[in-house]
């Protein structure tokens, strides 16, 4: 069975680990880019545009892909879907929420607001025209069995990682005891939440607080923070050695967010055995069970974050047990071997391949 993945480019390192463990599965496997075979939006250049679409048949002739995995949408699965080849669709994000955010906030010209109607065209086109729809989580399940209660939605947490990678390396030096929180500022309903630290860091001078991660909304959010002595900034750090280094040299992770799919940073700051505490939004409680494995806050909680901040601190076996519970929660769940075999599966029960 032959399966083209296609997605962005920031994600190739985690698809490429992905295509290895299906082909471990006898399947055969290839990856593109998106945008190296669709135009961008209204793209004038005609010759490119006529190339790329050239260079995308050229692809559908020579691999012959009995499906189409989709990471993200684009106008490249309208082509899938017209060419009939059956398409599925991993749903990362509530695309519709994040979409509400830019439109209050960052798409304000009339280009913006027609590229964002295109947008919402083609996603809805594609979701309606799929074969298969594949939430990453139960609440982005949930979302879709609403918007399409007619498709075929099954969950596959393709957010996975190697287990054996994620390992403590010798990282940055950071002084202790301290926080570590690790995300992108690109969407104000995900980042407004980080202006809680505001009540938070001032009342635990002891303790540093670094934030790694950069996007459209730092102005709104580091210098504000930055008023205090014991918050830093580390901007975006490569991925994923330098995140390896942060992640071995925190003492607790944070996850301030107003929206979330299902939180990756959280994925890999458990496989770093890190004690965790992370906003109660979005599929995050596909990931943490409060107080097991980790500890769940409600939005605009200071006084909740203070006091389990505290007791990590203050209790480094009660943090530890915390710590390995998240470990041993993710490692074989979020593993791309399982979530391969859980692919495959699905192919089966769909009856792409035999059992």
């Amino acid at each position: 069975m032959r399966i083209l993945i296609i997605g962005d480019k920031r994600r190739f390192f985690h698809l490429k680990q992905f295509a290895e463990q299906l082909e471990k599965k006898d399947l055969d496997v290839e990856i593109i880019y998106d945008l190296d075979f669709i135009d961008r939006f209204l793209e004038i250049n005609i010759r490119k545009k006529i190339a790329k679409k050239n260079n995308f048949d050229e692809i559908l002739t020579r691999f012959k892909p009995d499906i189409v995995l989709l990471d993200r949408i684009s106008k490249i699965g309208k082509k899938i879907i017209e060419e009939n080849i059956p398409l599925f669709i991993l749903l990362r994000g509530n695309y519709w929420e994040e979409v509400s955010w830019a439109k209050k906030t960052i798409y304000k010209s009339k280009i913006d607001k027609l590229r964002v109607r295109e947008d919402e065209k083609n996603f809805n086109y594609c979701l309606e025209n799929a074969s298969l729809i594949l939430p990453i989580s139960t609440y982005l399940e949930k979302i879709v069995k609403e918007k399409f209660p007619s498709k075929k939605i099954k969950i596959l947490a393709a957010d996975g990682r190697n287990s054996e990678e994620w390992k403590n390396v010798d990282g940055m030096k950071l002084k202790h005891p301290n926080v570590g929180l690790l995300q992108g500022l690109n969407i104000w309903g995900k980042t407004k939440e980080l202006l809680i630290l505001k009540s938070v860091i001032g009342q635990l001078p002891d303790v540093r607080f670094y934030l790694a991660g950069d996007g459209t909304f730092r102005d709104k959010v580091i210098p504000e923070l930055e008023n205090f002595e014991n918050f830093s900034w580390l901007g975006n750090l490569d991925y994923p050695d330098k995140v390896k280094g942060f992640l071995s040299e925190i003492d607790i992770f944070l996850l301030l967010s107003g929206l979330e799919g299902l939180g990756q940073s959280i994925i890999e700051a458990s496989l770093m055995k890190k004690p965790i505490i992370a906003s109660d939004v979005g599929g995050i409680r596909d990931l943490i069970q409060d107080g097991i494995n980790g500890f769940l806050v409600k939005e605009g909680d200071s006084e909740k974050i203070l006091e389990i901040i505290k007791r990590y601190t203050n209790d480094p076996e009660f943090a530890e047990k915390i710590a390995e519970n998240a470990y041993s929660s993710v490692r074989e769940e979020y593993d791309w071997k399982n979530v391969a075999e859980k692919f495959l599966k699905i192919l089966q029960e769909e009856k792409f391949v035999k059992n």
